[in-house]
């Protein structure tokens, strides 16, 4: 296969951040698309393959759009522009992080950060209910709690109601010490996380204490009509279908929910019916009722977490597989 090569006049001061530290961002995109890269004389000289030269030119260049808004550049936007590039995509990545939410309590701006991302964003601006499904690590929690935020801070609802299943994870909540609270609050855990590293802890306690931001578990719910609100149920896999049918039954006129799970981490016991899979297949061609799906590739922890998702699900599939052979 015969090798062609492109010059790129890319800015010194961005080349180092996009290069990343010891080279490693534009190592990855060398050994990922079979390139050599090599920065002289101020310009960037990509040689390789006619497909994969065009690939890694859109790459750099994506890339120095995000450095030139002053965009802080991390693996996880190296990988991902690398994953536009691989299917071709017209995306760029610079649509994704032009849609900011809001800011974290020490500035720092909560934004989409994959296509799959900036859908659910996007649906949940639209739609009253929204499920979010997708893998760990998919933003799932985080950016409903910033748009739930952001809707209460611009008095578009009045509270915010965060909610979970308390499932007993391998461990019973009988045996562990002190009262209900105390014995609920780790499972709630994530939830807080988020409002104090968004809101700040302070700003949290004031509103809680004035009733209008409540962190319980789902078994709370019952019996509420819940008026202009922002509710959000977390870990929805965990749910009965009864569970799940009196959840959606509570919401009341002005409110807006958003449900999120992974259906492949469920902690129902053995046989049990998830009432997220019951809902996603009875409300799925409902108005104003949207079901967004993220994978593997809308990960944004660890590049590592990627992987290993994507592991799970390829494992999956060749167990169902051969369960369907047999």
């Amino acid at each position: 296969m015969s090798e062609i090569g492109n010059i790129l006049n890319i800015d010194s001061d961005y080349v180092k951040v996009i290069f990343g530290k010891m080279d490693e961002y534009v190592k990855k995109i060398e050994k990922t698309l079979h390139v050599s890269v090599v920065y002289r004389d101020e310009r960037i000289r990509i040689v390789g393959s006619e497909v994969n030269v065009r690939r890694a030119t859109e790459v750099i260049e994506n890339l120095e759009k995000l450095a030139r808004r002053g965009t802080e550049i991390t693996e996880q936007n190296v990988d991902y522009a690398l994953t536009l590039a691989a299917k071709d995509s017209t995306d760029s990545l610079m649509e994704i992080d032009s849609d900011i939410i809001c800011r974290t309590i020490n500035g720092r701006p909560i934004k989409p950060k994959t296509l799959g991302q900036k859908k659910y964003v996007d649906s949940i601006r639209k739609n009253t209910v929204v499920f979010g499904i997708g893998p760990a690590g998919t933003g799932k929690t985080y950016l409903a709690m910033a748009m739930a935020i952001t809707s209460f801070k611009n008095n578009e609802v009045n509270r915010i109601i965060l909610t979970r299943p308390a499932i007993e994870a391998g461990e019973n909540l009988g045996f562990l010490p002190g009262d209900l609270q105390s014995k609920v609050d780790p499972y709630l855990r994530p939830l807080y996380d988020a409002l104090y590293q968004i809101m700040g802890a302070d700003s949290y306690l004031h509103n809680a204490e004035k009733g209008l931001i409540e962190v319980a578990p789902l078994a709370y719910m019952r019996g509420r009509t819940l008026d202009n609100a922002y509710i959000i149920l977390d870990e929805a896999q965990n749910t009965t279908p009864a569970q799940m049918k009196m959840f959606l039954t509570r919401i009341g006129f002005g409110s807006k929910v958003v449900i999120t799970g992974d259906l492949t981490q469920k902690d129902l016991p053995k046989g049990a019916v998830s009432g997220l899979d019951t809902a996603v297949r009875v409300l799925n061609n409902i108005d104003d009722i949207d079901i967004i799906k993220l994978t593997n590739e809308d990960v944004v922890r660890h590049p590592l977490v990627q992987r290993i998702v994507k592991a799970y699900e390829e494992y999956e599939k060749k167990r169902v597989t051969k369960g369907e052979r047999k």
